[in-house]
């Protein structure tokens, strides 16, 4: 029933996206086009996309705990095992953990942003996609590191508040990048090299 479903919407945003291409409404296009492909994608990650996301962010902490001592990885469980003081901490990495959403809706967005070349869009989903890797690596080290030192209590206030900003500060950085200042220089750009020459 499952399968029938996403074909189904697959179609219909196929052929949503060819009507709005040829009536040429830009905007219309791009956000059919995100949205879409987002809803796509989240239906087809469950639950193999889901597990090779925790896996591979369980594997790029376990190296900072490799390094720092602090805190061991367990890569079958996806479990970050912290030892404070003779009391035992678990992690579990999970959906929202495993950075898929956030990959998932950068990948649509770039897919369908008009300022890019089909190259450019596919290297920037690339490079995005290991910056927001690498930026959940740092959040999740830095939950497990403040519980070693703090203890279960500050469980809240470094995964939920701390984690989350240190998280979305990188990616409001990528995103400035990418969508903000890129456009900016695709825009103006173009004009300044034409007055310069």
């Amino acid at each position: 029933m499952l399968k029938t479903t996403i074909i189904l919407i697959i179609i219909v945003w196929l052929y949503l996206l060819s009507v709005l291409k040829r009536a040429k409404t830009h905007a219309f296009y791009f956000l059919v086009g995100s949205i879409g492909l987002f809803i796509i994608l989240a239906l087809l990650s469950k639950p193999y996309g889901i597990w090779l996301f925790s896996t591979i962010v369980t594997k790029g902490v376990s190296v900072v705990g490799y390094l720092t001592g602090l805190f061991s990885v367990h890569y079958a469980s996806h479990l970050i095992e912290i030892m404070n003081h003779q009391h035992m901490n678990l992690l579990f990495i999970d959906y929202e953990c495993s950075g898929i959403i956030e990959t998932m809706a950068f990948g649509s967005l770039i897919a369908f942003y008009p300022v890019y070349t089909l190259k450019n869009r596919f290297l920037l989903m690339v490079a995005g996609t290991i910056w927001i890797f690498l930026a959940n690596i740092i959040r999740l080290s830095f939950v497990a590191i403040v519980i070693y030192y703090f203890g279960s209590d500050a469980f809240y206030v470094a995964h939920s508040i701390l984690g989350r900003i240190i998280f979305y500060i990188l990616a409001i950085i990528l995103y400035y990048q990418v969508f903000t200042r890129g456009q900016i220089i695709q825009k103006f750009g173009r004009g300044l090299q034409q007055e310069i020459r």
